[in-house]
């Protein structure tokens, strides 16, 4: 089957992300849209669903943290309400 050149006009940011994205699952961004394309020709749909089991930096963290709150959780405030929490919040404003 003959090979064309299609251009697309991409976020430089997210081709830099989706070639990191794809380079951890041992492929380039043309084998990655080709893939895509082909599968969803096949199955008349948007395809599938690809995702690391890393979480970036900013989730784990925010994972860790929930971990600390569940172990110990005598050492965060409780709000009766949200109302009670917004007051608070906004007082520190």
């Amino acid at each position: 089957m003959a090979k064309v050149s299609t251009n697309i006009g991409l976020d430089a940011d997210l081709k830099k992300s989706a070639q990191e994205l794809f380079a951890d699952f041992g492929l380039d961004l043309t084998t990655a849209i080709t893939m895509f394309l082909k599968q969803a020709v096949r199955e008349q749909r948007i395809p599938f669903e690809i995702k690391r089991e890393i979480p970036n930096q900013q989730t784990a963290v925010a994972l860790a943290e929930y971990e600390e709150m569940k172990q110990h959780p005598e050492n965060y405030k409780r709000y009766s309400t949200f109302q009670e929490a917004l007051n608070e919040v906004l007082a520190d404003a």
